[in-house]
């Protein structure tokens, strides 16, 4: 079992970066596959990145490949996404979602993620 808490959202104007935290409990970490996902108003929840569990895989969406960095920390218990040149599309609640299987990345579906941070507010100014 795992709490996750995200941190660091915020307003940004476009062209901007921001770099989102997710905090996680328990002393099994590594175990976990940790994946990013954000949800528009009136959208489903979609898929951004995830990584494997000793962060040597990753895997992004096209949208958001070449700008954003998925990466983490099993020390600090915690995953980050990096975000760089924003753009207004990218505006969204952004959720940190963990999965039991932690071999590959890859998994691009809500339902494959066990766990579930309350999300963080990015918005992306023109």
């Amino acid at each position: 079992q795992v709490q996750l808490v995200e941190s660091g959202g915020g307003l940004v104007q476009a062209g901007g970066s921001l770099r989102l935290s997710c905090a996680a409990s328990g002393r099994t970490f590594s175990t976990y596959g940790m994946g990013w996902f954000r949800q528009a108003p009136g959208k489903e929840r979609e898929f951004v990145a995830d990584i494997n569990g000793d962060g040597g895989r990753t895997y992004y969406a096209d949208s958001v490949e070449g700008r954003f960095t998925i990466s983490r920390d099993n020390a600090k218990n915690t995953a980050y996404l990096q975000m760089n040149n924003l753009k207004p599309e990218d505006t969204a609640v952004y959720y940190c979602a963990a999965r039991y299987y932690s071999g590959n990345s890859g998994y691009s579906s809500p339902h494959q993620y066990a766990y579930w941070g309350q999300g963080t507010q990015v918005t992306v100014s023109s």
